[in-house]
């Protein structure tokens, strides 16, 4: 048996993950490890290829897109590590950063996930990879400048993000981009719940983890760079993208929260939606210049789609092109 797992879920992103492969084998000393791909059939990827380079995966090639938490189970299905790193295609692993996590996950007092730091491209921090549970309020203030300007607030907590200690840090939330698992908790919370199709499976499965009695911990020692939206860049617009978290985010609220906070995070997010939309009019018809100008207008059509969903309108799971696949 394997010490670890590592599951990714890949949808047109082979290039992507075979960088991340590459740095995978290269980076990853001391530890017994199997890798699994999920294909979520994808309609323009060289898999074939991906299997010559790197003959020792496992490649489950899926005849429809089952999504992020199907896959990710069949994935884990066909696993055997005690533990399990659940992994997206478009990350690269920075020195022992697998070790590190599974070393912390092995010995962290209650531990049923732990996450590294994630790194945008550019090498700065990806904010979004630890976060509160989802209130209606931390999402009305969901802004980046925010977060970075109060990063110990009670709405966000990422102060530990930019600490310079290494030790874990206790946090409710962290990303699927980068999680790892103990094997008999994640069985014992059922598993990714499929009552998703694509984002807030992570935020349900720390909710459970930690409903469960087990805690979920963010490991700085640890560095992921996770280039972000190598897949979904590809299948969908930046509108559909927020419109689906917002729809995600929806469903967990009913499912965790019930009904009538459901209802009042739809209202609040309509109400948001109009206030930013006053917001952009005016900087739109002042006249800026083109990149400026061309930010206001992507906004406006961002918070255009967020009014249109928030009132019924539009669905933004019946219209993901990779739904269709």
């Amino acid at each position: 048996m394997p010490d670890l797992s590592i599951v990714f879920v890949n949808w047109n992103s082979s290039d992507y993950l075979r960088a991340c492969l590459r740095s995978i084998y290269s980076q990853t000393r001391g530890v017994t490890f199997e890798i699994i791909v999920v294909d979520n059939a994808s309609p323009n990827d060289d898999l074939d290829g991906l299997k010559r380079e790197f003959p020792g995966i496992q490649l489950i090639k899926s005849k429809e897109n089952l999504g992020f938490a199907r896959a990710n189970n069949a994935g884990f299905k066909q696993s055997s590590g005690e533990c399990v790193l659940f992994l997206n295609p478009d990350t690269e692993v920075l020195g022992s950063a697998i070790p590190e996590m599974l070393r912390q996950l092995q010995s962290l007092p209650y531990a049923g996930t732990v996450e590294c730091k994630l790194l945008n491209s550019d090498m700065s921090i990806q904010t979004s990879c630890i976060q509160r549970f989802p209130t209606i309020l931390n999402q009305l203030l969901d802004i980046e400048a925010l977060r970075l300007r109060w990063p110990a607030c009670g709405l966000w907590r990422i102060a530990p993000l930019f600490s310079a200690a290494q030790q874990p840090v206790e946090t409710e939330v962290i990303s699927g981009a980068c999680l790892m698992i103990r094997r008999n908790v994640f069985e014992a919370v059922g598993l990714f719940s499929e009552d998703y199709f694509m984002y807030a499976e992570d935020v349900d499965l720390c909710f459970k983890v930690h409903r469960a009695g087990f805690k979920n911990y963010y490991v700085g020692g640890a560095r992921v760079v996770h280039h972000g939206g190598g897949s979904s860049k590809q299948q969908s617009s930046d509108q559909w993208s927020t419109v689906a978290q917002k729809e995600a985010i929806l469903q967990l609220c009913r499912k965790t929260r019930g009904p009538l906070y459901a209802l009042l995070f739809r209202a609040s997010t309509a109400a948001a939606a109009v206030v930013r939309l006053i917001a952009v009019f005016p900087m739109l018809v002042m006249g800026q210049a083109a990149a400026p100008r061309q930010r206001m207008i992507s906004a406006r059509k961002k918070w255009a789609a967020i009014l249109r969903w928030s009132i019924g309108f539009e669905t933004a799971t019946l219209r993901s092109p990779s739904r269709r696949s």
